[in-house]
């Protein structure tokens, strides 16, 4: 099954940037732990710890579509190298002020200054596009490849955040977070021969990505998919709480995302033979099908098998989002699209993590998993609906 990805890393130039975006996307994954066990560390509140995570959340996903349009237009290094040097900035600061006990205002804007980044995952899968432009089943591989990079940053990155924030210091984890981010950065910018060439024709009009037939529709169906990760994660240490067993939900999450890792290296290695739009159905129904038996998970035992055997479905989902994002629009608009996709992810995580935090609130731990069941069933919805439009990818 590897030998379908190590051809991927002998394509010239890619060793250096597939390293760089791996480990600025570790950093990436850290940012919002790191500040939650930061702030409660130091100022010993979870409310304000949240609140000032949040805001991160919103502005990056409000600045994602613009940044990822400006990068379309005059390329990646030009716009994310001064991203990244205004994130160390604003990073830094917001160490110092957790250092010298700010007011709590402070946190909010200098966190929120921080967000406002390039998204490393996007313009890795944005260089795989057109290096392997014309040869769509190998495309197909690396996209599975990044999507795998991404299960495994968002493994390793929070739980190393927190070690360092608990172990060491508050502030350490967000350090070394900060210096994971700028370093990859660097290092995936100094690959130049592999950046995208920006196109003839990207400094004219060429409308809003979100325009276009299929894209806006791509993001919802993310959304609901975004709403099924949140909602897993809040739920699922909610009810180990209620079972007394709260230290082991961290290795129930985890296990969502190895089946989701693992089944994404399987599904890259193999030639799909559905058009994107079908396999995007597919997905969506498997999705919901292998999430529903949570339902009836009542133990720590029974959860972690079922966590497992749901994260199956999720990689190849979001990876053929990325191939459809891609197909929808001309390549000068390709990073503007996958970024679109990508916040409607990231809102859906933030509603399906208040969603089910409300559900529970009223209802009670394990109730909250009918939020990601309904959400998994909303896509399918949303999947079947947009088949027409998604054709044409």
């Amino acid at each position: 099954m590897l030998s379908a990805y190590l051809p991927l890393l002998r394509t010239p130039g890619a060793r250096r940037f597939v390293l760089g975006a791996a480990l600025a996307r570790t950093g990436g994954a850290m940012f919002g732990v790191a500040v939650v066990a930061m702030v409660s560390g130091r100022r010993e509140s979870y409310g304000l710890a949240g609140a000032v995570s949040a805001v991160g959340l919103v502005v990056l996903a409000l600045t994602a579509a613009v940044v990822g349009r400006l990068i379309d237009r005059f390329g990646q290094r030009r716009v994310t190298l001064p991203l990244a040097f205004w994130s160390a900035l604003w990073g830094s600061a917001l160490i110092v002020l957790s250092l010298t006990s700010a007011p709590a205002w402070t946190l909010f804007v200098a966190y929120g200054c921080s967000a406002v980044v390039a998204s490393t995952g996007t313009m890795s899968r944005a260089r795989w596009s057109h290096l392997l432009a014309d040869e769509p089943e190998r495309l197909h591989t690396a996209m599975s490849f990044e999507q795998v990079i991404d299960e495994l940053s968002f493994v390793a990155g929070p739980a190393l955040a927190v070690l360092l924030s608990t172990q060491v210091f508050p502030e350490a984890g967000l350090i070394v977070a900060g210096l994971c981010y700028s370093i990859g950065s660097l290092v995936f910018l100094s690959a130049r021969a592999t950046e995208p060439p920006v196109h003839p024709g990207s400094h004219e009009s060429t409308g809003l990505a979100l325009l276009r037939p299929g894209i806006a529709l791509l993001s919802v169906v993310m959304f609901m998919t975004g709403a099924i990760f949140g909602s897993n994660e809040v739920t699922t240490i909610a009810v180990a709480e209620d079972l007394g067993q709260k230290g082991w939900s961290g290795l129930v999450l985890a296990l969502f995302a190895v089946g989701s890792a693992s089944a994404g290296l399987i599904y890259g290695a193999r030639a799909v033979s559905l058009p994107l739009s079908t396999s995007l159905l597919v997905g969506t129904v498997a999705m919901v099908v292998l999430e529903a038996p949570v339902l009836l998970a009542h133990s720590i035992f029974w959860l972690s098998v079922v966590m497992l055997i749901a994260g199956v479905a999720t990689a190849p989902t979001l990876i053929t989002s990325m191939n459809l994002s891609q197909r929808l629009v001309p390549a000068r608009q390709v990073n503007e699209a996958m970024s679109i996709v990508l916040t409607g992810l990231i809102i859906g995580v933030a509603a399906g993590s208040a969603a089910s935090g409300w559900v529970i609130e009223q209802h009670g731990a394990h109730d909250g998993f009918w939020v990601p069941v309904i959400a998994g069933a909303a896509a399918v919805v949303l999947a079947a609906l947009g088949q027409r439009a998604l054709r044409r990818a």
